[in-house]
C-alpha cells in the first residue's frame, strides 16, 4: 500500500462531506443548484435514498482524498503548497473536466461555477489537511 497518512485522508474526506453540506445548503447554493438542474425540491425529497446518497458521497470523498494523498505521498512541503496543489487539482483537473461535459451538455455556466467551485475548495482543503498532518 502507498505510504499515506490514513488519519489525514479520513479527516480530508470528512471535511469534504461537511463542506458539501454547507455548499449545497439553503445558506449558500441549494436553491440555485436545484433550479439550474431543473429539479423540483419535492421530487428530490420524495425519491431519495438518503442513506445511499450520503454513504456514497462519503465513500467518494474518501476515495478522492486517498488518491490525492497518493499523488502527493512524497510529502507536501507546507500548508501553502498544499493549498496550491489542491487548488490546481480541484480547478485544473476536476473543474475543467466538468467544464468539458457542461459545454457538450449545454449546461449553464452558473451551475459549472457552483459545482467546480465546490471541488476546487474541496481539494484545496485536502491539500491543507494533508500538508498540516504531513
Amino acid at each position: 500500500m502507498p505510504d499515506v497518512n490514513y488519519l489525514a485522508v479520513a479527516l480530508a474526506a470528512l471535511s469534504a462531506f461537511v463542506l458539501g453540506g454547507l455548499w449545497y445548503s439553503p445558506l449558500l447554493f441549494a436553491k440555485a443548484w436545484v433550479r439550474l438542474n431543473g429539479f423540483n425540491e419535492e421530487e428530490l425529497k420524495k425519491n431519495a435514498n438518503m442513506a445511499m446518497i450520503f454513504g456514497g458521497a462519503f465513500l467518494c470523498n474518501l476515495i478522492c482524498a486517498f488518491v490525492f494523498a497518493m499523488f502527493t505521498r512524497g510529502g507536501i512541503p507546507d500548508i501553502g503548497d498544499g493549498a496550491s496543489y489542491g487548488f490546481a487539482t480541484g480547478l485544473g483537473i476536476v473543474g475543467f473536466s466538468f467544464g468539458l461535459n457542461y459545454l457538450f451538455e449545454r449546461r449553464p455556466l452558473a451551475l459549472w461555477l457552483i459545482n467546480a467551485g465546490y471541488f476546487t475548495l474541496q481539494f484545496t482543503i485536502f491539500g491543507v489537511i494533508l500538508a498540516a498532518m504531513g
